[in-house]
């Protein structure tokens, strides 16, 4: 490829918002405070499901500061969320225990919790579902009845033809898996403030990740229209996908604000996050897949059914993410994918960073190191036999332009190489493997083994809208300021900084002489979110886009100073100066004043917009070029296995990742890392516990997050591709970091132990009673 070599692109820049953040000086959505603002607490269903008899509010009404309480009578007619299921309030039927009932708006949170607790409710309960395959069984109580049937939506895709996959088959295996629920565990709490005006616009203050997208879907929820809606993003105190849909207390919040005509603040506690906030969705997998003697892949048979809950989010459309893997992560000539998403009276699924892909690549990376078990190949190697390469098409539709899979494969392999003898024994004598012979320095009850596992991602974009643009806009102020106004949204990934180095290297500027402006609707233009690993490639190519219109504004007035062909100019460090006689140069400032000071002047303001040449899955066939680019990674997991108590160690974990060209690798880092970081939560610790449609451990001391104490050594590495369509050749990383943790981990624990673990996470229980049952 061809390096480009700048003070911009490619630079080690600090995040933009860092000071501001680690000063404290930063606005998150739980420090706006608004005058006369009131404070909505939210009263949830006491059964998964149930017939609302009557609520009586008289006592609550009566407590000291109370102000409103509303209940589903205060619902507009018209239902929100993808499923076009929810509603505000509910009113005859609660279908969860995350299911709002009443609000209380009151002047403090003291006020409204007591109101709360003096609202009785009298409820029928009726027959719950709390598992998929109950919900599929004939006379089954229906969720929705008006959807008709408890599967909300089938997925199924194939290609080629399995049957003939199978006979060109010497290895087959079977395997089942179970992976559990998994909360964003966000620091930052949901929270949204919500004010009318007396013009009766609605304003506001979210930490959403689509407010674009928002205004239109709250304008459906409330019934107003979408351009009496402004949107304000705070700072974020984390997303992960949490941010991604319309959730029932944006509307209620707005409904509260409305009725008493104040701004109104819903703040979630951490137990009310657990209990009402999206989650990933649980999944049952069946597995078939074989290879020939030449270790080459003939087929893959996947068949997955997930708990969407009872209203229907982002998290039914995971299953387009978990064919994509199924389909098309190595090259495999026979593929059948089938997935139902089946409404439970259980919590409501959301997205979650990675959106399916931690999922689908656990089941099919650990499926991989079975056939290579089988075949007696060398895992790795049998990975670059069959890995996706540059400048292809997948049976699936998808084309790849750039590929450095082969690259992160062989850099992770390396290091492996350098710093364990583990991999001299990889997969071969387990009886030699569980005498200890990896570290024969441990006593015999520590066994170390080390794992392999790869990724394919969306790296640019998603088309999971009609649109899957974004708008920029570049303003060049008369003292040589840039700001760009960008549709994208920051939420701690360092969007801001990376689009800021790109205005920067194509305009020719210092980059502190750059601002980003993208938290208010009613001054950024449209964008449909931060997800799917979009936003340097989508809103990056954007920016340079409304750079380069910019540019060559700015380029038309100084050519005229410097009397030449604005073909002929160049900008570096505020300069415009003649390509061949750099000698000849003049200030952007004054350029720019130039411009705006003269008979007819024009403002400096370029735009741009960019829509990648994509399309969206064909509906019957799931077929079709969902993104523009994509993303490949590649981690080696060692691991340290106690196999009297189960524990799991992970000791080492390397990360290689093709991003295209980094335009800032330590942002590019620092992605892998927190995503790596969620990867081993996913893997050892993570699992929220439902019961009978219950949340059992809503709180951080018993749902357990990986902590910075927990965290091995991680090393990360950056193979480059350049890809032809992206911003300098640059491509999404934010979700790869975390997709192939779990089944690196895994596999290391095969090769320490001889014991395949199938759900998730590995806890010293399940390891033990794997190894009992080996």
């Amino acid at each position: 490829m061809t390096k480009i070599t700048s003070s911009i692109i490619g630079e080690r820049l600090p995040k933009l918002d860092a000071p501001s953040k680690a000063l404290g000086e930063a606005t998150y959505g739980h420090d706006v405070r608004l005058p006369g603002m009131l404070q909505g607490r939210i009263l949830y269903s006491d059964y998964p499901s149930a017939r609302i008899i009557n609520i009586d509010i008289t006592r609550a009404i009566k407590v000291t500061g109370v102000k409103a309480i509303l209940t589903a009578e205060d619902n507009p007619p018209t239902r929100f969320g993808y499923g076009k299921d929810n509603t505000p309030f509910k009113g005859q039927v609660v279908r969860s225990m995350r299911d709002e009932v009443a609000g209380v708006v009151a002047v403090d949170q003291y006020a409204a919790e007591e109101a709360l607790s003096l609202i009785k409710v009298d409820y029928e309960p009726l027959l719950s579902i709390f598992t998929a395959k109950a919900a599929m069984e004939e006379g089954a109580p229906l969720i929705h009845p008006e959807h008709g049937s408890n599967l909300f939506h089938a997925y199924n895709y194939n290609h080629g033809d399995i049957e003939k996959g199978l006979a060109e088959s010497d290895v087959v295996v079977e395997t089942s898996f179970r992976l559990p629920y998994v909360s964003h565990a966000c620091m930052e709490t949901s929270v949204i403030i919500a004010q009318f005006d007396h013009r009766g616009q609605l304003t506001l203050w979210s930490t959403t990740q689509i407010p674009s997208l928002l205004q239109r879907d709250l304008s459906e929820a409330l019934g107003i229209p979408g351009n009496k809606i402004r949107i304000i993003q705070t700072t974020i105190g984390g997303a992960f996908g949490r941010g991604l849909d319309i959730y029932p207390y944006e509307p209620i919040a707005a409904l509260m604000a409305l009725k008493v005509g104040k701004p109104v603040r819903i703040a979630f506690s951490r137990q009310e996050e657990f209990l009402a906030a999206p989650v990933r969705q649980p999944v049952e997998v069946s597995v078939r897949a074989g290879a020939n003697q030449a270790g080459i892949l003939t087929f893959r048979d996947v068949n997955a059914t997930l708990d969407i809950g009872a209203y229907v989010s982002w998290g039914s459309v995971t299953p387009l993410v978990m064919m994509e893997t199924t389909a098309s992560l190595y090259r495999i000539p026979h593929v059948n994918f089938k997935a139902d998403c089946v409404y439970t009276n259980n919590p409501v699924t959301g997205a979650v960073r990675g959106y399916g892909n931690p999922q689908s690549t656990f089941f099919v990376e650990t499926v991989m190191d079975q056939l290579a078990v089988e075949l007696d190949i060398d895992p790795v190697e049998f990975r670059l036999r069959n890995s996706n390469l540059p400048n292809t098409e997948t049976p699936q539709g998808l084309i790849i332009t750039s590929c450095g899979m082969q690259e992160c494969l062989e850099a992770v392999f390396a290091r492996a190489d350098k710093e364990s003898d583990a991999k001299n024994h990889i997969y071969k004598d387990l009886n030699l493997r569980n005498k200890g012979i990896h570290d024969s320095t441990k006593d015999n009850y520590l066994k170390r083994g080390i794992g392999f596992a790869t990724t394919l991602n969306v790296g640019g974009g998603a088309r999971i809208y009609r649109s899957d643009g974004c708008g920029a806009t570049v303003k060049v102020d008369d003292f040589g300021h840039v700001t760009l106004i960008t549709g994208a949204t920051e939420i701690g990934q360092g969007s801001e900084t990376v689009l800021a180095q790109i205005v920067a290297k194509t305009l020719g500027v210092k980059f502190g002489d750059v601002a980003v402006i993208n938290s208010d609707t009613d001054v950024k233009p449209w964008d449909v979110g931060v997800h799917a690993s979009r936003t340097t490639f989508i809103a990056g190519n954007a920016a340079r886009i409304a750079s380069l219109d910019a540019r060559d504004q700015i380029f038309e007035t100084a050519a005229e100073i410097l009397e030449t062909n604005p073909s002929e100019l160049v900008s570096r460090e505020g300069l415009i100066m003649i390509r061949e006689n750099e000698q000849r140069s003049e200030s952007l400032e004054r350029v720019v004043r130039r411009r705006h000071f003269q008979e007819g002047g024009k403002v400096v303001i370029g735009e741009g917009w960019y829509d990648p040449p994509t399309e969206q899955v064909d509906k019957n066939t799931y077929k079709g070029n969902i993104s523009a680019a994509y993303g490949f990674g590649a981690q080696m997991a060692e691991v340290e296995v106690d196999i009297e108590t189960g524990m799991v160690r992970v000791i080492r974990l390397v990360c290689a990742n093709d991003v295209g060209l980094a335009i800032n690798p330590m942002a590019v880092e620092g992605q892998i890392e927190g995503g790596a970081q969620m990867g081993l939560g996913y893997a050892l610790t993570e699992e929220l516990i439902v019961k009978d449609g219950e949340v059992l451990n809503p709180h951080f001391s018993d749902y357990r997050l990986f902590t910075s104490a927990d965290m091995p050594d991680i090393e990360t590495i950056i193979v480059e591709t350049d890809d032809p369509e992206g911003p300098f050749g640059a491509k999404g990383v934010g979700e790869m970091g975390g997709t192939p943790t779990a089944a690196a981990i895994a596999n290391a624990v095969f090769d320490a132990v001889g014991v395949r673990i199938t759900e998730l996470p590995i806890t010293p229980e399940r390891l033990l009673a794997a190894l009992d049952n080996n």
